[in-house]
């Protein structure tokens, strides 16, 4: 009775699980050649972009504003500062000192701080600060509305209902923790004014609290190379790329056109953006425009927003897939990029990609001796990759065997938020803020708000730990039957995801 049902199990194992492994192991391999080819791609154009110095203001008009004695400042248009924010208790005297101090005539551009804010204290305190500067004749205005419908994307289109919007032609947008450098609209209109087709210029992100920790320098090598790779390839290639959701500048008839801001998913900005892209405008991101910003140092910070920019994308992509294909005013190449590019590669597939290949299909083929994973899969490929993401950041350069780590352990939490944006599930249009800290910017404003500390089973991620529970008994198992060295990557990852589950990451 024990032989037959050993022979049965061999059998359901040579007729079930081999087949069906095999099958997710090509699936991953092809997976795998086509995020290779995407990422050779973007680098390539970045190469020819550095190699040829083809900067923005080579292939664009630009050319620095100019005072004219006769006319005074009417030659300067007139410009909209928006500053969104949402109780942002430690940084939001940084935010509008610096769009209060840009260098621009003050009867051509208005500040409008759109607080959403419901803590009393911080409403009161943001009022005097937008007072302060009035008194030193700032045109300044803080908007407030009685609730909070369409988050940041309710408060940007109630800030546009304002008569005073009327008056302008250019909106640039910061999120409360970001700090222009007083030139910054010196920089970036000019490329609006002399180019009628342009209807955005996004600047780069610039991290002042990189060093915090561990976690905020990972961020930075994956932003950098966001910026460097995505951003880079995109304004160059095709003239579009996902709006940052701050720190750029937009060409009003353009968003108008589009129909404006919509809150239908949490990333409003990519949302605006394919659909003032699919009306035939033009982008240009410019890289040498850099702006100050902090990066969220806190695990549970940074897992949140994860999850919105991952399952944003994927539930806009539900939405906007037929709206594309059937477009009619930009050509089928550009409609093609967008989605698969734009979206189903870059969005989607390297989510699954990331986490099931290296989580759970290589962990998992310890247990498959049948099954041969070719080594280019396992070791060129992501290696390729990998040395793509740390030239974009050299100061990080020894730490990217960590950044991997880390990245894999984050692609289950964009995994999971790309299903339920793809599904619709119940976190579909979850927005929580990203919290800032404010002393990362070194700069003590206000007292800080003391918290109690969190006990280890408070900080205990059940996800983390059971992913990096299982990769461990798969290394064990490695260790003691394998005949190859897999075990070293898998007790390493496993680590990394223990780590992360109880907490010990981050500040």
């Amino acid at each position: 009775m024990q032989l037959m049902e050993t022979m049965w199990l061999r059998q359901a194992r040579s007729l079930l699980l081999v087949p069906l492994f095999k099958c997710l192991v090509a699936i991953c391999l092809v997976i795998s050649l086509l995020v290779f080819v995407e990422s050779v791609y973007m680098n390539i154009v970045v190469i020819y972009v550095k190699l040829f110095k083809r900067k923005p203001e080579k292939i664009y008009k630009w050319e620095a504003m100019q005072e004219d004695i006769e006319v005074g400042n009417q030659n300067y248009p007139m410009v909209l500062v928006q500053i969104p924010m949402y109780n942002e208790r430690e940084v939001f005297q940084l935010s509008i000192g610096a769009a209060c101090r840009l260098i621009w005539p003050l009867d051509r551009v208005i500040i409008q701080v759109l607080d959403d804010s419901t803590d009393p204290t911080i409403m009161e305190m943001v009022s005097m600060e937008c007072a302060k500067w009035a008194s030193k004749g700032i045109n300044i205005k803080c908007e407030r509305r009685d609730n909070r419908n369409g988050y940041k994307a309710g408060a940007l289109k109630q800030g546009m209902r304002h008569s005073y919007v009327k008056q302008c032609n250019y909106i640039a947008i910061f999120d409360a923790d970001f700090q222009p450098e007083p030139d910054y609209l010196h920089r970036t209109v000019p490329f609006l004014i002399h180019n009628p087709e342009l209807a955005l210029v996004q600047a780069r992100w610039k991290f002042v609290n990189a060093n915090k920790c561990l976690m905020t320098r990972m961020q930075e090598m994956s932003l950098n190379y966001h910026f460097m790779a995505e951003q880079e390839s995109g304004s160059t290639r095709h003239a579009f790329f996902g709006f940052n959701g701050t720190a750029g500048v937009w060409r009003l008839a353009g968003m108008e056109e589009a129909g404006g801001w919509k809150d239908r998913t949490t990333v409003e900005d990519m949302d605006l953006a394919v659909r003032v892209g699919l009306h035939g405008w033009k982008f240009v991101f410019v890289n040498d425009i850099e702006v100050k910003s902090e990066l969220p140092s806190q695990f549970k910070a940074f897992r949140f927003q994860q999850h919105r920019w991952s399952c944003g994308p994927a539930n806009l992509f539900r939405k906007m897939t037929m709206e594309i294909i059937h477009n009619k005013r930009v050509v089928i190449w550009k409609k093609l990029y967008v989605i698969y590019s734009f979206f189903f590669l870059r969005k989607i597939l390297v989510h699954f990609f990331t986490f099931f290949f290296y989580c759970i299909v290589l962990p998992t083929s310890v247990f498959f001796y049948e099954v041969n994973i070719p080594t280019w899969s396992t070791i060129y490929v992501p290696f390729v990759i990998t040395f793509f993401t740390a030239i974009a950041t050299p100061r990080s350069f020894y730490l990217v065997f960590f950044w991997v780590l880390f990245e894999n352990v984050m692609a289950m939490h964009r995994t999971k938020g790309t299903f339920i944006g793809l599904l619709e599930g119940g976190r579909v249009n979850e927005w929580v803020v990203t919290e800032k800290l404010g002393d990362a910017l070194e700069t003590k404003l206000l007292p800080q708000v003391k918290k109690p500390r969190n006990g280890i089973l408070q900080r205990l991620n059940l996800k983390e730990m059971m992913v990096g529970i299982y990769i461990l008994c798969c290394a064990c198992y490695d260790f003691a039957f394998g005949s190859t060295l897999l075990y070293i990557y898998l007790f390493m990852q496993a680590l990394a995801f223990i780590i992360c589950g109880v907490g010990f990451v981050g500040t």
